[in-house]
């Protein structure tokens, strides 16, 4: 997002909760994140591609609230007003076709109208009949979970990225053989998909009921932490949808206080450190490893102020609207291991993953007992931060990043068993030991983690090995 696109959203929170008192603040929200979704998402060389993905991104959402429904959720007047007011809310978009032919809301002018009816009558449909016919079942559910990581899959990974832009291309009329791998810029989506995944998980277990389409909505394209988090669940989220923080000075002071920090943050610090964090192109120009090393640190502090300014942004504007969003980042550069780095690091991601990948997996395979403690601790590192590394994209240099923190994680996890005893004993009548290693502790966490950011930024694992060996002047 551009700063002008930052501004226009916090003064859009500010004038929201002043202007939608009490229930109607809810219906607001859902307007104006319909309308946000569509007026962030860029113009990509596909044709109209930049509102078929945002409208895309509605008709997930309701179908994935259909296979959480069930039959009397069909009855009640308040889910078909959320499905009236997103409707009315598209079809306005729509309309601007005739009014600017680059489009008032939408980066280009919209499709033809009656592609877009086609397209509402198509998710109002599927999404009717699974409510109608589909209950909630563990069978439906899955397979709605399936179909997220399907499309997950396909956007992720750049093979099937092009194919999909070249079939697309065709649709749309245009040349495919023009297509690249990088046209499917779907924005949101990996949150969307995440949050979606979360609530039909919760649903199979047990832990989620009666979701209403409207703040099932709201949850999913909250336009604060649209883009780029934090991840919330939708139980706490709810509880703020219902009864907001109250604005008060104080309130307003934090708000405005965060949101400085996450501008700063992001537009001084983050894009300043750009220009000379390491990349593919930066790298090619300089020949000596002292440079290739600042270079690298300038990437570590670029990566965590433009992550941490985003999430201060959200943070910010959603204390305007009344929510206090979770905290993303606490200082994960300070910390004296690996395993609080990632504590502290994209804490709402790494969340998610234990809390739906780590915990069930490592439960499944103690019970099974068919591998060793130390062996299932290697087992769900490395496979969880293979996964998260995939997030990202599929691609080889995510693979070795997610690996090398993997790997990192199963060492210090051994190493901490064997050492901490040891460690205890040593700094009880020693403690300025215990100083000495905090310290060494946190400087040799941040060299592994920086280390491990050259998979990150470098597009093949060639050259990210290449730039790997010639900062410790092994290189040509």
């Amino acid at each position: 997002m551009s700063l002008i696109n930052i501004l226009i959203l916090i003064v859009s929170a500010l004038l929201l909760r002043f202007a939608f008192p009490g229930k109607l603040r809810r219906w607001a929200l859902l307007v104006v994140s319909t309308l946000a979704i569509f007026w962030l998402q860029p113009a990509l060389p596909i044709r109209n591609m930049d509102f078929w993905f945002p409208l895309a991104t509605l008709g997930l959402i309701l179908l994935s609230w259909a296979l959480t429904a069930d039959g009397d959720q069909l009855k009640q007047k308040r889910n078909w007003l959320a499905v009236a007011l997103t409707l009315a809310v598209v079809l306005i978009i729509a309309l601007t076709r005739f009014i600017s032919f680059e489009g008032l809301i939408t980066a280009t002018r919209p499709p033809q109208i009656h592609q877009i009816i086609i397209a509402l009558v198509v998710f109002i449909s599927a999404a009717y009949l699974l409510t109608r016919y589909a209950n909630p079942t563990e069978t439906a559910l899955s397979l709605g979970i399936l179909a997220l990581l399907l499309i997950f899959l396909v956007l992720k990974t750049p093979i099937l990225s092009l194919y999909s832009s070249m079939g697309l291309r065709r649709l749309m009329a245009q040349d495919p053989a023009l297509a690249q791998s990088t046209d499917l810029g779907w924005l949101g989506f990996s949150y969307v998909a995440f949050r979606l995944i979360h609530t039909l998980i919760d649903r199979m277990m047990g832990r989620l009921k009666d979701i209403q389409l409207d703040e099932y909505l709201v949850y999913t394209i909250f336009f604060p932490a649209f883009i780029a988090g934090p991840l919330d669940r939708l139980q706490r989220f709810r509880k703020d949808l219902d009864s907001p923080t109250p604005l008060t000075a104080q309130e307003v002071l934090a708000a405005g206080k965060r949101l400085a920090i996450g501008l700063f943050r992001k537009f001084i610090l983050a894009d300043s450190l750009a220009i000379i964090a390491i990349s593919a192109s930066n790298t090619s120009q300089v020949n000596s490893a002292g440079w290739l090393w600042l270079m690298l640190f300038a990437y570590s502090f670029q990566l965590f102020f433009d992550f941490a300014g985003y999430t201060d942004i959200a943070i910010g504007a959603g204390l305007f609207l009344g929510f206090t969003l979770p905290e993303n980042f606490n200082r994960p550069y300070r910390q004296p291991s690996l395993s609080l780095f990632w504590n502290n690091w994209h804490m709402t991601l790494t969340q998610w993953f234990r809390g739906y990948y780590f915990n069930p997996v490592t439960r499944g395979l103690r019970r099974d007992g068919k591998l060793s403690a130390p062996m299932t601790i290697l087992f769900t590192q490395i496979s969880t931060m293979l996964i998260i590394g995939l997030w990202h994209g599929v691609t080889r240099s995510y693979l070795v990043w997610g690996a090398w923190h993997g790997l990192g994680l199963f060492i210090h996890n051994r190493w901490s068993a064997f050492s901490s005893p040891k460690v205890a004993a040593v700094t009880q009548s020693k403690p300025w030991l215990g100083n000495l290693f905090q310290v060494s502790g946190i400087l040799f966490t941040f060299l592994f983690v920086s280390l491990g950011w050259i998979w990150f930024s470098m597009p093949t694992v060639g050259l990210g090995w290449q730039t790997f060996t010639r900062l410790f002047g092994l290189g040509g």
